[in-house]
Order: C-alpha cells, then structure tokens, then sequence
C-alpha cells in the first residue's frame, strides 16, 4: 500500500463527519445514529439525502453547497475515495454533510423507516455480468424502500446505457413511477444541480462525446421486488 494511501486512511480517523464502523459491529447491532441523525448529528429537522456508491463525494458536497437547508450523506466502501470529499468538508466548514465508509448493503442498519427523504446514485458500476449487484436490482431497491419516506425519490444518473434501460426495466416490472427518464440529458432543457454538479469522471465522459442518462422515479410502499430475466 502506498504512503499516500496510508495518509489518507489515517487522516480519515481525525474527521469528525466520517463514519468508519466495522463489519463486526454492523453485524453485531445498529449504528448509533440510526433514527437520529437530524437531532445528534445535523442538530436540525431538514430533509436528509443520501447518495450511495458516492465516491470522493463531489456530489454529495455539490448538492450540500446549493442545499443548505438540507443535509446530505454520502456512502462508499473505499476510504482513499472518501478522503477527498471528507477533506473539502473540512476545509470549507460544510455543516450539512456527512460520510459512512460501508458496505451499501448495511443502510438498513444505519438508517431508520422513513429517514431518508431522496436518494442519488451517481455513476455506479454497471456490473454487466452481475445483475444482483447492480445498485437498482431488486435487492438494492427492498433496502432503499426500508429507508426512503413515503413517495421519496430516487435519481440514477449514469452514462452506462445498460444501467439505465435495466433500471428502466425493473421500475415497469415492478409498477413503479417513472417521473423523468432521458438518454441524453445535456440535450435536455433541464437546468438545476442534475446538469451543474458534474464529477470528475462526467466531465471526462463528456469530453469523450459520451452521453449522460438520468432516471428520476419513485418507490411505492412495497418491500419485496422482482428482477427482469437475467438475458
């Protein structure tokens, strides 16, 4: 492992808004916070949006720039990645943002019924050959619809066309509500923080004459779904 690697795992230690639990504990309880992350944490009321798979966070700190009057948390399992978006919180002062170094599939143990109001899924990995671990696969939506308030939204913003129409697919499969759907959303007329917040990677993607999908749709009160045909 490099030294700068090793620096950054163990500056991540001294933030206070960076969340490391191990695996032992989230088998072995629930996270301390769970159900009270606006009174403990965020000392507020307001909304909380959670981005999962955030990488180095440059959403999850764009949206807490034009949001202040909400509060956000992004999610990932690699610390070096987390550092950064960590980092800038620091520097900048950024009270409405947090970070959880785990596993996506613990949110139910971080988080209670109804506490988390939108959920962001910025480029994920598509897992062309591994449809159950996509990040909308019927096992990822039964945990977000544990966690997600009624009628909350759920934005997927990828340039994988495969993770978009499989997403596509398994909301019409499932009954749910498409409220937006393009396959090439900077030809679109939209103009808020789903064109203004780039990541590093989108701006390269763009560069590269790729096009960005964006899905935006709702979970209804069902916990259980069903996957498309693996094809």
């Amino acid at each position: 492992m490099g030294k700068n690697k090793l620096k950054r795992f163990k500056e991540n230690e001294t933030f206070e808004h960076l969340f490391q639990p191990s695996a032992k504990e989230m088998y072995e309880k629930d996270f301390f916070l769970k159900g009270k992350w606006g009174e403990n944490f965020f000392k507020n009321n307001n909304p909380i949006i959670l981005e999962v798979g955030c990488g180095k966070g440059e959403y999850t700190v764009g949206l807490a720039k034009k949001n202040p009057d909400k509060n956000f948390i992004g999610i990932d399992i690699k610390g070096p990645r987390l550092w950064r978006g960590s980092k800038t919180v620091k520097e900048e002062n950024l009270k409405n943002v947090a970070f959880i170094r785990n596993k996506v599939e613990f949110l139910s143990s971080f988080f209670a019924e109804n506490e988390i109001n939108e959920i962001w899924i910025t480029f994920p990995d598509p897992q062309p050959k591994k449809m159950k671990k996509r990040l909308t696969s019927a096992r990822f939506l039964e945990i977000y619809s544990k966690i997600l308030s009624p009628n909350g939204i759920i934005h997927l913003k990828t340039d994988s066309i495969l993770m978009h129409e499989f997403t596509k697919e398994i909301l019409k499969l499932n009954k749910l509500n498409i409220l937006y759907s393009t396959d090439n959303l900077y030809e679109t007329d939209i103009k808020n923080e789903t064109t203004e917040i780039k990541t590093f990677y989108e701006r390269k993607f763009l560069e590269d004459g790729m096009k960005i999908t964006y899905l935006k749709f709702n979970l209804n009160e069902k916990t259980k779904f069903i996957n498309p045909e693996e094809n």
